[in-house]
């Protein structure tokens, strides 16, 4: 009862902002992502008789308290599927930097749910799958299902699930992460984001957002893609903002990156927007013709880049590649 598996983490593009039900992390509206490649999280599940207790590793670091119980949310709602009550060891190890707000929890829940799943014995489609991947963070569910991918809003595991959209960009995509570093609280900001004044503003326009962005996905309209995915940022960070706790994720660094990348675009003619989900690392979309370009430009912004293209759903790799 062993299993490992891989996921990439997310970029949000129409994000989803708040929880309606924090327990089952249910969002108020859908929400739109692609997972970037080849930054993943690798995780390794093992059940077994002989464990006195459940041990969970993230990058050689023994998870305790809230940490914990967030991944035995997602271990025990596997062991409650396949009718089995053994204790479990779970390692996880992430190629990227985590908590400077690249999605490392979407990728990391996302590989635990695909490794448990496999591990328990239990056959379940990549939608299914994110059901499980959602108790730890709403994000993971997307990056279950891999590329561009919809959660759907909903009050049960039927209707609140990912799927994949399928896109002519997803070949031409290109994605460069200028790497801010900045301590960020996501699941506060979630939190609180209903007592926002810009919350129901927020909740009136993302429909709109959505359905533009699906069409614009479906056609492969990469400059209407990427435009919303930058209004879209914008809308988030409002609503953050105006919370009661005021978060202000930000840095110069940041603001830095959006100049350049506006005069690109409006000053040479190039293809490029940038978004941000919360936190202060921006990720920059742009076509492969000009992706080495763009790097150099954020990276005279004086930070540490990245450059990833679209990756696919989570998948079981090989026992060789266990991390135990």
């Amino acid at each position: 009862m062993k299993a490992t598996a891989k996921a990439h983490p997310i970029q949000g593009l129409v994000k989803y902002h708040g929880m309606r039900d924090e327990e089952q992390r249910y969002p108020y509206h859908d929400s739109i992502s692609v997972c970037t490649a080849p930054s993943h999280t690798k995780t390794t599940v093992e059940f077994d008789e002989s464990f006195d207790s459940d041990t969970f590793v993230v990058d050689g670091e023994e998870l305790t308290g809230h940490s914990a119980d967030r991944v035995r949310t997602v271990v025990s709602r596997v062991r409650e599927l396949a009718e089995i009550d053994t204790r479990v060891r779970l390692e996880s190890e992430n190629s990227f930097p985590s908590n400077v707000g690249l999605g490392s929890s979407s990728s990391g829940f996302a590989a635990a749910a695909m490794a448990a799943v496999e591990a328990a014995g239990l056959d379940l489609s990549r939608p299914d799958v994110s059901t499980i991947a959602r108790l730890g963070s709403s994000s993971a569910a997307r990056a279950v299902t891999g590329g561009f991918s919809d959660l759907h809003m909903g009050l049960n595991d039927h209707d609140c699930r990912s799927e994949r959209l399928e896109s002519p960009l997803e070949d031409d995509v290109r994605i460069v992460a200028g790497l801010v570093p900045a301590y960020k609280e996501t699941e506060e900001a979630h939190r609180e984001a209903a007592d926002s004044h810009m919350f129901d503003a927020r909740l009136a326009h993302i429909h709109d957002q959505l359905v533009e962005m699906r069409d614009a996905l479906r056609v492969g309209d990469f400059d209407r893609v990427f435009e919303t995915a930058e209004h879209d940022s914008l809308s988030l960070a409002a609503t953050t903002m105006t919370g009661p706790a005021g978060w202000v994720y930000w840095k110069p660094e940041t603001l830095e990156i959006f100049d350049a990348v506006r005069k690109l675009r409006t000053e040479e003619d190039i293809p490029v927007y940038y978004s941000t989900d919360t936190g202060a690392s921006v990720y920059v979309n742009t076509t492969a013709e000009h992706a080495e370009y763009v790097e150099e430009v954020v990276a005279d912004c004086g930070v540490e880049t990245m450059s990833w293209r679209v990756g696919g759903p989570a998948e079981i790799l090989p026992e060789d590649d266990a991390l135990f």
